[in-house]
């Protein structure tokens, strides 16, 4: 298995998805059986889908019996670290969730997530696309120094949500609501770097509570 693949599963190569807003990446990891549930996380505004926090997830995710794909947005792809607009990430996330619908049509729930502006991309869309549930790691409740610009409305899907965030987080830490679970992490900052697995064992806990995962 190459280097940096989740373990006890199998990877497949990077692909591309095109989208109205050029083409995005994809990285997918596979259990080693059928799939109880398809994961897809996304990358903070100037990061990459491998960030700590992200890949723990997805070694445990995968661990737990979940396909997790990784996406990568067109922009990063192209490059560029400012991230796009956020009418444009959300339009090109749609445009990937709805080809990874079509490539893995046997698999019966749909999650998605991210760290920190991926986060945010899957909580605006999460609706759209048909999503069961949310897996927001760092969310960035608001500007640092700025609690007047709340985004605690993008939280407000409806949809059993998992906020995972360090309570040292500049950006904040979102309060819990009738379907959104907050973890608030010890020592963490907003990249959650300290203990990604600490943090990949309360999202593999919250995937097991909520019947996507593997007991």
């Amino acid at each position: 298995m190459p280097t940096g693949a989740a373990q006890n599963g199998s990877v497949l190569p990077s692909d591309e998805i095109g989208t109205p807003r050029g083409p995005a990446r994809i990285d997918t990891d596979l259990p080693v059986g059928p799939a109880a549930a398809l994961l897809v996380l996304g990358h903070g505004a100037g990061g990459s889908v491998d960030a700590p926090d992200l890949l723990a997830v997805r070694d445990a995710a995968v661990a737990a019996g979940l396909a997790v794909v990784r996406v990568t947005q067109p922009y990063r792809v192209a490059g560029r670290r400012a991230p796009a607009p956020a009418g444009h990430l959300d339009e090109a996330w749609t445009a990937v969730l709805g080809g990874l619908r079509d490539r893995q049509p046997d698999v019966p729930t749909l999650l998605v997530g991210g760290r920190s502006s991926g986060a945010r991309v899957a909580c605006r869309t999460a609706r759209a696309v048909g999503a069961a549930g949310v897996v927001a790691l760092a969310f960035p409740l608001h500007p640092p120094g700025r609690p007047e610009r709340s985004r605690a409305a993008e939280l407000a899907t409806g949809l059993p949500t998992l906020v995972v965030n360090g309570d040292r987080d500049p950006f904040g830490v979102p309060e819990p609501g009738p379907a959104v679970r907050v973890v608030t992490r010890p020592g963490e900052t907003h990249d959650l770097r300290k203990d990604p697995a600490g943090t990949a064992a309360v999202v593999r806990d919250w995937l097991r509570a909520q019947g996507w995962a593997a007991g």
